[in-house]
């Protein structure tokens, strides 16, 4: 090689592999597809190899590219790590902190917290995207992913939050309609309502008592990806939901809805934030993560 990347290279071809073409990193960076592709011709000169196959369609890294990538993405996390205790030294957390929710639960809940952790450290800038889909983003766009119930096998690390169960439930009205449900086959022959998330079988609900398991297809004429609608097309009588403790905790002490089936158990929907890594996390990263599990423990709020 003639030459050696700084760290301003190795983000720029970061950047790349993370916005997965040259036009989506010059919308990223302010800059024109031109200037970006410029720009990388004139870092594979500096290195000496090429680092980017541009002759398929899609962006192809070669293996020094990749290399480089995976190589120089712990590097920099190193180096940002480096920085921010430098920082705090001097006086508190500073920097940006990018954190992706679920919707209905990263406006409940998540929102208040992250302001409160603004308000105690202002020199973080914090950016809060909530999704109905917080899995299907890029990752790396993010430093922190909340997420709610079973994870799949991922290189994410898991950081435990708070405990959540899941409750089959309907409104006082809907229950004197079709009576109350003895078993879980019985809600196959009722009106469900599902929740559209992650890309999940919605409709096909699972149930257990001991070491007895029972699977139920609901038939769902009303279906959202948005878990308040679900709830209030449960209030109002519409059909059965399966929804979150979280989410429906308070409506079930009101008596605005009527937990079904309390005999048999859903799956658990804990919650989890999930991290790119364990070791080497910003000092702002590793802050916020115990100001948020803070908030959750010894109780979380839904079950105060």
């Amino acid at each position: 090689m003639t030459d050696t990347a700084d760290t301003t290279d190795i983000r720029f071809l970061l950047t790349i592999q993370q916005s997965g073409s040259l036009v989506a990193t010059g919308r990223r960076l302010g800059l024109s597809p031109s200037a970006v592709s410029q720009r990388l011709q004139q870092l594979e000169k500096k290195l000496g190899t090429r680092l980017i196959d541009r002759t398929a369609r899609k962006l192809q890294f070669t293996d020094e590219g990749a290399l480089l990538c995976q190589r120089g993405a712990e590097l920099i996390e190193q180096f940002d790590a480096l920085l921010d205790e430098l920082q705090v030294r001097r006086g508190g957390l500073v920097g940006n902190l990018k954190v992706n929710a679920p919707l209905g639960f990263g406006r409940k809940y998540l929102a208040p917290v992250m302001a409160d952790f603004q308000r105690d450290h202002p020199n973080v800038d914090i950016a809060l995207t909530l999704s109905d889909q917080p899995l299907t983003e890029t990752a790396d766009r993010f430093d922190v992913v909340v997420h709610i119930g079973e994870l799949r096998a991922s290189n994410l690390v898991g950081h435990a939050i708070a405990p959540n169960a899941r409750f089959v439930c309907a409104s006082p009205a809907f229950v004197k309609r079709f009576g109350m449900p003895e078993s879980p086959q019985d809600l196959a022959q009722l009106p469900c309502i599902v929740l559209q998330e992650n890309k999940e079988d919605a409709s096909l609900w699972h149930f257990s008592k001991g070491r007895t398991s029972r699977s139920v297809r609901v038939a769902s004429r009303l279906a959202c990806n948005d878990g308040d609608v679900i709830r209030r097309w449960g209030i109002e009588g519409r059909g059965i939901i399966l929804r979150s403790e979280w989410d429906i905790a308070d409506d079930i002490r009101t008596g605005a809805l009527v937990r079904l089936l309390p005999s048999w158990k859903t799956p658990d929907a804990n919650v989890v934030a999930l991290t790119r890594s364990r070791a080497g996390l910003p000092r702002r990263t590793r802050e916020f993560m115990q100001f948020l599990q803070s908030r959750f423990r010894p109780q979380p709020p839904w079950r105060s």
